[in-house]
């Protein structure tokens, strides 16, 4: 092997390792853009929704099959009666709320007996840690048949740092209407929640109309850097290959 061969040599499997690498950054980087481009219906489907008119609660016969994607965050109307002995927490920390509350607390579901049949949990608001017993707010119970208007809302995730549930304290930390139906004895729970919006509850809690909408869009910026990468591999190679292929370099 001549002394000119080896160097070229050495530079046609750095152009490949250099090809593959690239095409693996440029591909990753394409497939944020489709993510940004989804987050981004996802988020108008989400708005479009939230500002339509309230749709009637689906009927209990419907819930087995109901395309939860489909419904949630939907402004839905259920009738019925609320029974506050059945009151559960969902431990929170609530940020950049819409009323005067906010800090450590809890999300308050109780069950809301449907008029015409069926029970579905209804997230009643926020209240703070140190309005947790329903004692310190007897003014915020419901009394008789009420109309409750407020988005649906699909069973929460858990993960690894997620505290396990405390059901004898009926205290939970996520919102999975599931388990808090085992935990009260519901044999006809609706597999869904309704946070209810900001009417205003008598004596001003639970706070109502505190939806969170979480969805983080970075989708652009990792895009960019994994083209970024892609740019910067590159170049190293042309700078690279310069230094082998250039008239004379020392052999």
């Amino acid at each position: 092997m001549s002394a000119a061969a080896a160097p070229r040599r050495g530079l046609l499997r750095a152009g490949l390792a250099t090809l593959v690498a690239a095409a693996i950054l440029v591909g990753l980087g394409a497939w944020q853009l489709e993510r940004l481009a989804w987050k981004e219906a996802l988020i108008a489907t989400i708005a479009e929704r939230m500002a339509a008119p309230p749709a009637p609660l689906p009927a209990p016969s419907e819930w087995s099959k109901l395309d939860l994607d489909q419904w949630r965050y939907r402004r839905v109307q259920a009738i019925g009666t609320f029974d506050p002995t059945r009151e559960v927490r969902i431990y929170t920390l609530l940020t950049d709320q819409k009323g005067p509350y906010a800090g450590p607390g809890y999300w308050i579901i109780e069950p809301l007996r449907l008029r015409d049949g069926g029970t579905v949990l209804v997230n009643r608001g926020f209240v703070p840690e140190s309005r947790a017993d329903p004692a310190s707010r007897p003014d915020g119970h419901t009394v008789g048949e009420t109309t409750v208007v407020g988005l649906l809302r699909e069973p929460e995730d858990r993960n690894m740092f997620t505290p396990a549930d405390a059901p004898e304290k009926r205290l939970f930390f996520t919102r999975d209407p599931q388990a808090i139906a085992a935990a009260l004895g519901l044999s006809d729970a609706a597999p869904f929640t309704i946070d209810a919006d900001a009417t205003p509850n008598p004596g001003g809690l639970p706070q109502g109309g505190e939806t969170r909408l979480a969805f983080p869009n970075r989708h652009l910026e990792y895009a960019l850097t994994w083209f970024g990468l892609a740019g910067a591999l590159c170049a190293v190679f042309a700078a690279f290959a310069w230094q082998t292929l250039r008239p004379g370099r020392r052999r």
